[in-house]
């Protein structure tokens, strides 16, 4: 049985270095033109994180800071204050919020803010937050557009997003290039659904299982279990997504809104038993974020690493969002644009932040170690997870345990959602039947095993690099659809203020 084992391992190892050697120079080729960087005071600055930004910046202009205006009614749009159940869509508004939520909030948000203030200190996250801030005003554009150049088809159900607005933004340059670049959006996001929003998740699901339970000689160490462990999962993703939005958003509007507490709750627990640190870690975070030690090209640096790690975040302006929440019912596309906006300020503002506290205030040794190694110009951190884990387990031992359960929670959440992007992503490129989604569905869970049983660094990176390359496409098109948007939204809101709002009449039980 051992000699079985080893082969089987052996098998798996040899396949992956295989499949990653082949693809790294694809990998790089496509990462160097999409991440491609400028050097800015001696940081290194990628291009497409200030196109994001800068994207966020005008649309926070054009509508007046909406984000901050609008807040207070998006939330009563997601009670359910305004609108009718009988209103075309398949979900209500706070069911597509969950959904669109749970495929933002993933191992990112623990592993990647880790990251991020290990290599721009405490600084970063004050810049992280106010990306997240301008990030919810792109929110508000892209959805709005979304559910207005949405299809509700015959049976109820809806396709939208940029699969829909995305032709109509760009037919003024012929027919022939608005499918071209609608098709390589299609291709783009369906690349990353399977690698990055599918494989990566479910293998560090696999990866935070097997820690907590032995390591590589514990209960899930073989290639075996890795493959039991696969089927598992698929199975369970497969329940959820069978169903469609309507049964992913029933899920996540449990699920969503329970792991996002259970995490605060969590990072609360270590602050309030570090409570003592709290007024200098809140010094540490303003005064690090104009004047920053330690980190490449002083405050411009630390500046460029916190907007790079919101826009990787919350993915504002990448156009996935969309997708989900066009399903909304609404007879009002610009409602949709409200409850977005939402989105970013639960990814960055309230998930991202508080992992950032937590560590900054834990101070784990190896948080410390790191910080250390950057300031003399060493490699970073490389698994940001650890970093997390130390600042948990400062409250007691077995704490991590409880952040594997996060990790495993927020990576379920984002395989299921994207699931339905990816769908999305498929029909439009082969069609829209039965056939061809139940296909879709067994190649999807296909690669959520495979992501189990092979790492495949390299095609991942390239799933990133396609996911933002799909940013590159939806902003131009934000772009051109903006007068739509301010048409929408100047309507609406003249309506709102005249009082002619209709809200929602609740059923006599």
């Amino acid at each position: 049985m051992s000699a079985e084992i080893t082969y089987r391992a052996s098998w798996v190892e040899d396949t992956d270095a295989a499949i990653n050697n082949a693809f790294t120079p694809i990998s790089d080729a496509i990462a160097s033109v999409v991440f491609y960087e400028v050097t800015i005071a001696g940081a290194a600055f990628p291009l497409i994180v200030g196109w994001l930004v800068l994207a966020a910046s005008i649309f926070t202009v054009t509508f007046g800071f909406v984000q901050f205006r609008g807040f207070g009614h998006a939330l009563q749009l997601v009670r359910g204050k305004y609108g009718s159940d009988d209103d075309p869509g398949e979900v209500p508004h706070f069911q597509a919020l969950t959904s669109a939520v749970s495929g933002t909030v993933g191992l990112g948000n623990i592993a990647g803010v880790a990251i991020a203030v290990t290599l721009g200190g405490p600084g970063a996250t004050f810049w992280m937050i106010i990306a997240g801030l301008l990030g919810m005003c792109t929110k508000f554009v892209e959805c709005t557009v979304g559910v207005k150049y949405r299809e509700v088809h015959e049976d109820g159900t809806v396709t939208g997003g940029p699969f829909k607005y995305l032709p109509v933004a760009f037919e003024r340059f012929g027919a022939t290039a608005a499918k071209l670049l609608t098709g390589f959006f299609a291709v783009a996001l369906f690349f990353f659904g399977a690698a990055g929003g599918n494989m990566f998740q479910a293998n560090q699901t696999l990866a935070q299982a097997r820690n907590v339970t032995g390591g590589e000689d514990g209960l899930l160490g073989s290639a075996l279990a890795s493959l039991i462990f696969g089927l598992v999962l698929a199975t369970l993703v497969g329940l959820v997504i069978i169903g469609g939005i309507k049964s992913i958003g029933r899920v996540t509007s449990r699920l969503v809104p329970a792991m996002a507490i259970f995490y605060v709750l969590a990072c609360l627990t270590v602050i309030l038993l570090n409570i003592g640190s709290v007024p200098g870690a809140f010094g540490e975070i303003i005064g690090g974020a104009f004047s920053p030690e330690g980190v490449a090209g002083g405050v411009v640096g630390v500046i460029i690493i916190g907007f790079q790690r919101a826009a990787f975040s919350n993915e504002a302006g990448v156009g996935s969002a969309p997708i989900a929440h066009s399903a909304v019912k609404t007879k009002r596309p610009v409602t949709e644009g409200f409850v977005a906006l939402l989105e970013p300020f639960i990814d960055t503002v309230i998930i991202c932040t508080m992992t950032a506290l937590t560590i900054i205030i834990a101070r784990p040794q190896s948080w410390l170690d790191g910080r250390a190694a950057v300031a003399a110009g060493e490699t970073g951190p490389g698994d940001g997870v650890v970093l997390t884990s130390d600042a948990f387990a400062s409250v007691v031992p077995w704490f991590p345990n409880v952040l594997a359960l996060a990790v495993a929670l927020f990576a379920f959440s984002t395989l299921i959602t994207w699931a339905y992007y990816t769908q999305k992503a498929w029909t439009t490129v082969f069609g829209r039947t039965p056939r061809t989604e139940r296909t879709f569905q067994l190649v999807f869970l296909s690669f959520t095993v495979l992501g189990c049983l092979l790492t495949l660094d390299s095609v991942i990176a390239t799933a990133d690099a396609m996911l933002f390359a799909c940013a590159l496409v939806n902003i131009l098109g934000l772009y051109l659809l903006l007068p739509v948007v301010r048409r929408e939204f100047s309507e609406y809101w003249a309506d709102r203020k005249a009082g002619r709002l209709v809200e929602k009449v609740k059923a006599d039980p």
